[in-house]
């Protein structure tokens, strides 16, 4: 997995790496510079040093030492290039400080007046990860300069004027090609709107650890393993029973396609058998489109919950009088992992003795998964859509546990939250993912997880870092036009 880091969890790790394990910050300064200029040759690859001009905007603290330090390495690389540093010299930091002194034996031109003249490259070493305040004054004009200006641009660490935690802009921000980033990823990088500011995101690794962090873990990670690490053990010699039996209560007289999805794809992430509870009129078409299903009626519910291993209801099944009684016996009757999704979310929002029979059950210890999307989490919580974008994921870590459950926040950035750990984030998202059908899948996958014996946060976190990783092989496959979710569901199995 990748931890990604507040601003303080980043500022206690460098100070523990200099501190506790004794590397100089001198030292990780100019692995960072390195670690740039490593990305800036091969960008210009096809070019002669000599025919690359770049001008690199440094404040004086850290990271403004850090773009002081790639000056120098640039300008020994044969670069022809600039410096322009803004803020006040005498409240430098040290490390700025310690660089500056070095690059006044160095031949190369240090401004502080922004320049008329056009680069190839034009580098943000302006802010760091240390602000939170509006960009005003001199900033503001440099980075309107930056913006407005031609060439290939890059930020160091994070780009100027992105708030570190929330992503937000800071009344004005730098918008860059690429940005690369030291250690580990930062909250804002991967947060909208600072992931569009940031470009392409590159993690360098410049001997901050996870060690650097004594013990005390940071509060949000992504899983960056391979499928075959993350899926659950299989046994060579087990038999269908083994992997799981899934019961969906899912479709209804005017819907098929949600339960056809969510079945196909948990048969795709690993689970033995799947029963698909539904209207009797849907019983030919899902029998064509997952033949592998076995189906039954919504008055077989008690009988198939004695059979199956988890349980999941929602997707596509109406919220009629009939599926809020299905709901209830599968809240009060079972002790089954419950999956609840799309309709489920919303039975839960318009009855709220549902969801305090939820509470109930979570704090009992049962397995619980709720899948909303913004529009049906809004509907769950009564809060705008808007306010809970600009609270995530504090929002997701708080409502999963005021309601004892696992909760996958479905967007393009996704979240998945539980009381006992840390908030898992997936944002390898592509826009061929937004397309119906697409949260069937994830609910289907995250079934098939949780039938193989990975518990709710496992089955949930790891079902949506493989749902990104399908809809990226389809969005190759068939572009991010024509993806559909059947595209995701079979490319589940490519991936695994």
């Amino acid at each position: 997995m990748k931890y990604i880091v507040t601003a303080d969890e980043m500022r206690k790790c460098d100070q523990n790496t200099t501190d506790f394990l004794k590397i100089p910050a001198m030292v990780l300064m100019e692995r960072a510079a390195l670690s740039v200029l490593k990305h800036i040759r091969a960008h210009f690859a096809h070019k002669e040093p000599r025919d690359v001009t770049a001008l690199i905007f440094c404040g004086v603290g850290n990271n403004g030492g850090d773009g002081l330090a790639l000056a120098r390495l640039m300008a020994d690389a044969g670069y022809p290039v600039e410096v322009c540093i803004l803020g006040d010299k005498t409240r430098s930091s040290v490390g700025w400080k310690n660089q500056y002194d070095i690059l006044q034996h160095y031949n190369i031109k240090i401004r502080t007046n922004l320049p008329e003249g056009e680069y190839n490259i034009l580098i943000d070493a302006l802010l760091g990860v240390g602000i939170s305040r509006a960009i005003s004054g001199a900033f503001e004009q440099a980075i309107t300069w930056f913006n407005s200006h031609q060439g290939y641009k890059l930020a160091i660490d994070i780009p100027s004027g992105i708030h570190t935690d929330t992503g937000a802009v800071l009344h004005c921000a730098v918008k860059a090609d690429t940005t690369v980033t030291f250690g580990f990823l930062k909250r804002g990088l991967i947060l909208a709107p600072g992931c569009v500011h940031a470009g392409r995101v590159i993690c360098e690794d410049i001997g901050i650890r996870e060690k650097s962090f004594l013990g005390k873990k940071p509060g949000m990670f992504t899983y960056d393993e391979t499928m075959a690490q993350l899926l659950p053990t299989r046994n060579p010699l087990g038999n269908k029973g083994t992997f799981g039996k899934v019961v969906m209560i899912a479709g209804s007289d005017k819907m098929i396609g949600a339960a056809a999805l969510c079945a196909k794809a948990c048969y795709r992430s690993g689970a033995g058998m799947v029963k698909i509870l539904s209207h009797p009129d849907n019983r030919g078409p899902l029998a064509m489109l997952v033949p592998e299903a076995l189906f039954g009626t919504h008055e077989e519910l008690k009988d198939s919950l004695g059979w199956a291993d988890v349980i999941v209801f929602g997707p596509g099944c109406g919220q009629r009088k009939e599926m809020c009684e299905c709901l209830w016996y599968c809240l009060k009757g079972s002790d089954l992992p419950l999956i609840i999704d799309a309709d489920g979310i919303n039975i839960l929002s318009a009855q709220k003795e549902f969801l305090e029979v939820l509470q109930e059950q979570g704090n009992g210890g049962r397995t619980l998964i709720l899948t909303p999307h913004m529009g049906e989490l809004s509907r769950l919580t009564g809060t705008e859509v808007s306010a809970l974008k600009n609270a995530m994921p504090g929002a997701v870590k708080y409502w999963a546990s005021q309601w004892n459950c696992t909760l996958v926040a479905k967007d393009a950035i996704t979240f998945t939250g539980n009381a006992n750990h840390s908030i898992c984030t997936s944002f390898k998202y592509n826009s061929g993912m937004a397309t119906a059908g697409s949260g069937d899948v994830l609910t289907g996958i995250i079934a098939g997880l949780t039938a193989q014996g990975l518990c709710g946060f496992e089955a949930a976190s790891k079902g949506v870092a493989i749902h990104a990783l399908a809809g990226e092989l389809a969005a190759e496959s068939r572009g991010v036009h024509g993806c559909m979710a059947s595209d995701i569901a079979d490319a589940v199995g490519s991936i695994l």
